[in-house]
């Protein structure tokens, strides 16, 4: 039988039953033609299994079972009810298990919690049954530690798993450890907050000298120092940016000033900030929800949040445009506390929108779109405060508005996506942030309690 053909019928035993079912399948038979073989039956017989399909599948599953053993990815394989049939070396060391003795033969199944116990894993599996399709998930393990004397020094592993649909919802799955993708993405942080922090001071210095220059040259030489001041607070927000950046993703989410906030004051204040901004391209804001919302955030964050939406808003929106603001509160099913609520929040502008291929990076530091996308300024503006004028919003493009807004929501426990609107076709911005409402009752006592603890 041709390699082709080997090969072939081992895919087509894979698709349908997966690699598990192969191999144990594939041991059995190999024990029932030894046993004929050994009780004295004809030559022809013996050739007559060896060359049969599923042996031809097995000998190809023992292939694949050695090349999944050398493979730089771990992988697991379980039933419909979630035993493990069978897993490769690298992802026994993931997931901190006792590699079996398999050999050629895979061992007994057993169910996978007993072996690990990662929920995140299980869930995995679960939502690739159901969903019948490819599925991702990231978390972090915290495997327990060898000696109780000491908890505090158990591996912790970022982990990225692939689930695939198998037959008989069987379920294979493919990890990654992403400690290298993170420990690299932590040196990128560090030293990009290290060249922020050390260009802050120089800048300033630079933009001192400036402005005594101004009031000290003729008047027709001052358009040149206007132009290097702009392009010094330019640099300057952006090395705010990176700085602040830099800030939430060392907090983690630490460090909240939490407090009674109403939604609506919120939006209108950052709208009002903006508006200078806006009356230029004459864009009107509609807002659509609850006139009494208050929930508990931080404001001075939350404010940077809606200042960058709008602002990104106004940027992409068309000549005498319309930005729509929508907040409501929905059910949280998902969460654990049975009082909690999902708050959601849609800015929806009628610009061009995003182009699909944009949107998986729209809150990746300094990614631009396509030119129907792309602002002549950029970013957005840098202070977390209400601004003066318009002045220095206007020049404080730095494209990292979208990245610290995803980061603050981020540590507000949200999650915030981009998408096009089905109905403008515009930009379509998403926060969904998991809150306990509160009435006006009830945000009067927390403020008071909260400056009861102040005293």
């Amino acid at each position: 039988m041709s390699t082709v053909t080997e090969l072939f019928l081992f895919s087509g035993a894979i698709a349908s039953f997966g690699l598990g079912w192969v191999l144990r399948g594939g041991a059995t038979l190999r024990r029932s033609s030894l046993t004929q073989a050994s009780s004295g039956e004809s030559n022809v017989v013996a050739k007559t299994v060896v060359t049969s399909p599923l042996t031809a599948a097995n000998a190809a599953a023992q292939a694949e079972y050695w090349l999944l053993q050398k493979a730089p990815v771990g992988y697991l394989e379980v039933d419909d009810e979630n035993q493990l049939l069978w897993i490769n070396t690298l992802a026994c060391d993931m997931l901190g298990m006792p590699f079996p003795a398999c050999g050629v033969e895979p061992t007994e199944p057993r169910l996978l919690l007993e072996l690990v116990r990662s929920f995140e894993l299980d869930q995995l599996i679960e939502n690739t049954r159901h969903a019948q399709t490819p599925c991702q998930r990231d978390w972090v393990l915290n495997l327990a530690a060898p000696d109780p004397i000491n908890p505090d020094e158990g591996v912790v592993s970022p982990l990225r798993g692939y689930g695939v649909p198998l037959a008989n919802q069987r379920v294979g799955i493919f990890l990654e450890n992403r400690q290298e993708a993170k420990t690299l993405i932590q040196q990128r942080d560090r030293w990009t907050s290290d060249v922020a922090h050390e260009l802050k001071t120089p800048l300033t210095s630079i933009r001192l000298v400036a402005e005594t220059l101004r009031e000290r040259v003729e008047p027709g030489s001052k358009k040149w120092l206007d132009r290097l001041l702009n392009e010094i607070l330019r640099l300057s927000n952006l090395v705010e940016d990176l700085l602040n950046l830099s800030r939430l993703e060392r907090s983690g989410g630490h460090g909240l000033v939490l407090k009674p906030v109403e939604l609506p004051h919120l939006i209108l204040a950052a709208w009002q900030s903006l508006e200078p901004l806006a009356d230029i391209k004459q864009v009107q804001i509609v807002y659509e929800g609850p006139a009494d919302l208050i929930v508990s955030i931080d404001e001075g964050l939350m404010y940077r949040v809606f200042i960058n939406l709008i602002d990104n808003a106004i940027k992409y929106s068309p000549r005498e445009g319309t930005i729509c603001i929508r907040a409501g509160v929905q059910s949280n099913s998902a969460a654990e506390a049975p009082a909690s609520r999902l708050l959601q929040i849609d800015v929806i502008d009628d610009g061009a929108g995003f182009n699909d291929s944009d949107l998986p990076h729209i809150f990746n530091r300094f990614y631009r779109a396509d030119a129907s996308r792309t602002r002549v300024s950029g970013g957005s503006p840098a202070i977390p405060r209400p601004p003066q004028s318009s002045e220095g919003l206007r020049n404080s493009g730095t494209g990292l508005g979208l990245a610290i807004a995803q980061q603050i929501v981020a540590a507000h426990g949200g999650d915030i996506k981009a998408s096009n609107h089905p109905e403008t076709g515009g930009g379509w911005l998403t926060i969904s942030l998991a809150t306990q409402p509160l009435s006006l009752e009830a945000a009067a006592a927390t403020s008071d309690v909260t400056a009861k603890t102040l005293r």
